[in-house]
């Protein structure tokens, strides 16, 4: 009976032993799970499927073509704020989730999966790219020098004594302010890549009725549709930009300070954009400078600006 006792005995140790071994052993998985890095899509082959697919679906690449694979980093986290953030300083793109393929934070969806809003608001972050990789001095070509000395005497000229309207809701209500270098080059980027987000979400919805894909290649987008829409939203002075207050009292206030209807995107600048940016075609870009000449009731405030350098 003795060594009966014994044997059950030893048996319960061993069990009781097993026991704790198991628990450490989840204990240590659930550690090394919680503690292992987040998986980042593949960023150099994520912006070249991009760029295939957006010029399969006749979306502008003219100056998505001139940025190196490897210059942006794609990341997706879950954003409360916004669908898409650009971070200049570590070239850096944060996409919502939802924009990843099957929510899994691995890889953009296909752009044709994606809304026209979707592809507004990528194509905004996307310009932001551009102008970071022209920042960083990396282009050589006469025509993305000239872009970013247009873009500069802009900033300084337009850009750094505006108005802004404190009350989006009240156009009417405006303020002054002499913005710094930073606030002033940001106001200059957003308003820029607000019109680009824009073109593209405008020349989708009045391409809609074709679809994406159906449109033979080489074939004119709607371009009457486009520009009735550019000579709407010239009339609603809606091509206005924004930029966030360095002043951190005032950004407790409002994150975004918006500009006022005079400070909207001008003439020369949309054209610019328009030719060396979306690669339109000459006759569009005509008729859109031909828009713009309109009297307006409210009149867009240029500054004393060079006009652009011909590259």
């Amino acid at each position: 009976m003795r060594s009966v006792h014994v044997y059950v005995c030893c048996l319960q140790r061993l069990f009781a032993t097993m026991a704790v071994g198991m628990w450490l052993g989840l204990l240590c998985s659930a550690s090394v799970k919680a503690e292992a890095p987040a998986i980042f899509p593949d960023s150099s082959r994520l912006w070249r499927t991009l760029l295939a697919e957006a010029k399969m679906l006749h979306l502008p690449t003219r100056f998505l073509e001139q940025v190196p694979a490897a210059f942006v980093t794609f990341e997706f986290e879950d954003l409360h704020a916004f669908a898409a953030e650009y971070h200049p300083a570590e070239h850096r793109m944060v996409l919502d989730r939802s924009l990843s393929l099957n929510a899994a934070g691995r890889t953009l969806r296909p752009l044709r999966k994606l809304t026209h809003k979707e592809l507004e608001t990528l194509y905004h972050e996307l310009f932001h790219v551009y102008m970071d990789f022209l920042e960083q001095e990396l282009g050589s070509s006469a025509a993305q020098t000239s872009l970013m000395m247009f873009a500069r005497e802009q900033q300084h000229c337009r850009y750094q004594q505006v108005l802004i309207t404190p009350v989006l809701q009240k156009k009417g209500l405006k303020e002054e302010r002499f913005l710094s270098e930073t606030e002033s080059w940001e106001a200059l980027n957003e308003t820029w890549a607000l019109f680009i987000g824009w073109a593209v979400w405008t020349q989708l919805e009045v391409d809609k009725k074709q679809g994406r894909e159906s449109r033979p290649s080489g074939s004119a987008p709607n371009v009457s549709g486009w520009i009735a829409r550019l000579n709407q939203a010239e009339q609603d002075a809606a091509l206005s930009g924004y930029y966030e207050p360095e002043d951190p009292s005032e950004k407790l206030m409002a994150r975004k300070r918006f500009l006022a209807p005079e400070f909207r995107l001008s003439a020369p600048e949309l054209l610019l954009l328009m030719k060396e940016v979306l690669g339109s075609q000459p006759d569009m870009i005509r008729q859109a400078g031909q828009v713009l000449r309109r009297p307006r009731p409210i009149l867009s405030t240029r500054g004393d600006c060079a006009a652009p350098v011909a590259p």
